[in-house]
């Protein structure tokens, strides 16, 4: 990304621009591009529209973002409110605040600590995530390491090491009886599988390990199967 030629563009107070190719891009009160941006640094702080498609090396929300198309960058940082109405292309994708995506995530290393809410398919080689989220489509990873706080969605979760566990907290210890964590899913697929707080109706691997507060409608395993005497597997399967 050719750079050295360009400016900055700063919007201060209540602005709005073209948008178009910069070096650096800050909105710090209530801004508005209007169409594709293209930058190194992009940073919102205050409140932010981009009317187009994101374009960037560097890329941090720590106010509210709204974004009308997708974003493509190597690191992206969600550290307020951002929605995007497309899709999300960033090598490494940092939540610790709140994100919501109406398309696909494509990323390498993914760490969430907030809340993600994503419509369509997530897809990574590392996920790890103590937050609560909402996969719409397929969570396709190669790694997934989640402490579930509070209530998980996803429609099927593959991988090749999957680890599902309970955050622990003095909150969940002292309200347990009416706050449940749990995770809940059509399928779970992957080669090492360990569960905790876990609804499934399909969970096939070659080492299972089915941990405390699971409702699991079938398990089809390859090699072991453990399974924790305060969950429920209905069916299980060698094969």
């Amino acid at each position: 990304m050719e750079t050295k030629n360009r400016g900055d563009l700063t919007i201060n107070g209540y602005g709005a621009s073209n948008g178009g190719q910069f070096h650096r891009v800050i909105i710090n009160g209530k801004g508005t591009i209007n169409s594709d941006v293209e930058c190194m640094d992009f940073e919102c702080n205050g409140t932010g529209f981009v009317n187009g498609n994101l374009y960037s090396k560097n890329a941090k929300v720590s106010g509210k973002g709204k974004f009308f198309g997708k974003i493509t960058s190597n690191s992206l940082k969600v550290e307020g409110r951002a929605m995007v109405d497309g899709d999300i292309s960033a090598r490494n994708f940092r939540v610790s605040g709140s994100a919501s995506i109406n398309g696909c995530v494509k990323s390498e290393d993914m760490k969430v600590h907030g809340r993600l809410t994503v419509d369509k398919d997530c897809e990574a080689d590392v996920f790890k995530a103590e937050c609560q989220f909402t996969i719409g489509g397929l969570l396709n990873v190669d790694l997934v390491d989640v402490k579930i706080y509070g209530e998980c969605h996803a429609q099927e979760i593959g991988g090749q090491t999957i680890k599902i566990k309970q955050k622990s907290s003095l909150f969940a210890q002292l309200f347990k009886p009416l706050f449940q964590t749990m995770l809940e899913t059509e399928l779970i697929e992957g080669d090492h599988i360990e569960l905790e707080n876990t609804a499934a109706k399909v969970v096939r691997g070659n080492d299972v390990t089915i941990g405390p507060n699971c409702k699991i409608g079938l398990v089809e395993y390859t090699e072991t199967l453990t399974q924790d005497k305060k969950s429920i597997i209905e069916e299980s399967r060698k094969i």
